[in-house]
């Protein structure tokens, strides 16, 4: 019973607190137009990365979502990123 977490591979405790990179760096900005930061925050899939992983703030994790879905919008960039 004491060692459950062992088994189960729990038990390992909480890694670094992950920082907004856009509140970090003050002149950054969330643009549709940017994919290199957007690929960023996207899986290989197409998928938008979830907050918990990407480690943005609720706002900028907000504003990222709206310019994805715009630049998904006016094909800068897909929705389905796998192919056959």
């Amino acid at each position: 019973m004491g060692g459950d977490d062992d088994k189960r591979g729990g038990g390992r405790g909480f890694g670094r607190k992950k920082v907004c990179r856009f509140c970090a760096e003050k002149n950054a900005s969330v643009d549709f137009k940017d994919q290199a930061t957007l690929k960023y925050f996207v899986t290989e899939r197409g998928k938008i990365i979830p907050r918990r992983i990407s480690g943005n703030c609720a706002k900028h994790q907000r504003e990222v979502a709206v310019a994805i879905k715009r630049a998904r919008g006016i094909a800068l960039l897909p929705y389905n990123a796998v192919v056959g």
